[in-house]
């Protein structure tokens, strides 16, 4: 049984977190620099961005991660690291500090930035901060709420998720925090995920989990279409649950891959409805697809609709869009078995059925659409697969926001 608990990535055993401001922003009441430590060295395993253009951190953290093991994780927000001509030796050198000043080697360190690219990011202000930062790691809420705060650039809340689940009679954690507002489209949203576990569980399997897991979480999300330059989903898993090490598929594996899976899938709501100007979440589930990839398509095309996202900015329940984006998402349907209906906590409104309109009543589904949080039900009729996919509403704020983020 899968319990959602607080804690976030100190929940797990053996985990302490903290964020302070060092300096890199200029307003000093945001924090800037996140640190997770294990108290032991742990498997290890990320996926990063598609992007061709990727930052300076990300390399680094490869070369760091290619033994499978880990032990801390350092992050900066305010500046993406990225595109810089000493961006390498940046990246390499806050590993370094961590090796310093909390003893973790720095191969042993994930090393993470995000902010504004093409911007030179000076090591001083982080290497003046350190001791500071290591002097009030802890367990818990506050040392996980802290560095959830310090990764945020464009975020309005802290992103924590966490919960336990049992492995082969033992009681594990799993837990995870995240940044994530604007540049986030599928194939690793433009977004930070630092995920940590007591479970033991093998590098291989580790990196089987996740690459797994995305194909239905973070792959299935998008705000506005854009992939940046620094995603990065990485995950410690130290074994001090106790259960047998996961070296395999099983039921050990497969019990791992639903903890895994009620976190991400977590974040990935809270990220979504948290989208830059935002004001409604947007969860598309399509059934009855022949096959998986035909539903995730589906469901992508939806949330990605810029018509759509529209749309729903208004409460308008311009259904014929969702008809649209299916149409041109280029998913082998049959457009005269499709059904569509709205849903929300004010209640549910079919609007379309066998591929065409009914008749159904505006003030009631302007009701439905007006909740913070919408569902759009699509049923293809056509076989037994589904998907979910998670978007949101797009403002005028999501222009006004982006339209001055580096000045």
């Amino acid at each position: 049984m899968i319990q959602m608990v607080s804690g976030g990535v100190c929940a797990p055993k053996g985990f302490q977190a903290n964020g302070i401001h060092c300096g890199i922003r200029k307003n000093k009441t945001k924090k800037d620099l996140a640190l997770i430590v294990s108290s032991c060295r742990a498997s290890a395993a990320a996926v990063y961005t598609t992007n061709l253009v990727k930052g300076a951190p990300i390399t680094v953290t490869r070369a760091h991660l290619e033994d499978g093991y880990a032990q801390a994780m350092i992050c900066n927000s305010g500046n993406a690291n990225t595109c810089n001509a000493n961006g390498i030796e940046i990246a390499e050198g806050m590993g370094a500090l961590v090796e310093q000043t909390v003893g973790v080697a720095a191969g042993d360190v994930i090393v993470a930035s995000t902010g504004v690219i093409g911007q030179p990011l000076a090591l001083e202000p982080i290497a003046a901060a350190m001791k500071t930062l290591a002097a009030s790691l802890s367990e818990g809420t506050d040392g996980s709420g802290r560095a959830a705060e310090a990764i945020m650039t464009t975020d309005t809340v802290a992103k924590e998720v966490a919960c336990t689940f049992e492995v082969g009679g033992k009681r594990c954690t799993l837990g995870g925090i995240a940044k994530g507002s604007g540049m986030i489209h599928p194939n690793m949203a433009t977004m930070l995920v630092f995920l940590t576990t007591d479970a033991a569980i093998s590098p291989k399997m580790l990196k089987q989990a996740i690459l797994s897991d995305i194909q239905d979480s973070f792959h299935m999300m998008s705000v506005d279409g854009d992939t940046s330059t620094n995603d990065m989903l990485s995950i410690m898993a130290n074994g001090l649950a106790g259960n047998a090490e996961i070296t395999e598929e099983g039921e050990d594996y497969e019990a791992f891959c639903a903890g895994l899976r009620a976190v991400t899938h977590e974040l990935c709501r809270i990220m979504a409805k948290d989208g830059e100007g935002a004001t409604r979440l947007i969860e598309c589930h399509v059934d009855g697809a022949a096959d998986r990839e035909t539903a995730r398509t589906v469901a992508k095309s939806i949330i990605c609709s810029t018509l759509f996202k529209s749309a729903i900015y208004g409460a308008d329940a311009n259904w014929g869009r969702v008809l649209c984006a299916i149409g041109y998402s280029g998913a082998a349907v049959d457009v005269s078995k499709i059904d569509v209906d709205f849903a929300s906590t004010a209640g549910r409104v079919g609007v379309c059925r066998a591929g065409s309109g009914i008749p159904f009543s505006e003030e009631e589904a302007k009701k439905v659409l007006m909740a913070d949080e919408v569902q759009v039900l699509i049923d293809l009729h056509s076989g037994a697969q589904g998907a979910v996919a998670w978007g949101c509403d797009l403002t005028y704020d999501y222009v006004k926001i982006n339209a001055d983020y580096r000045t």
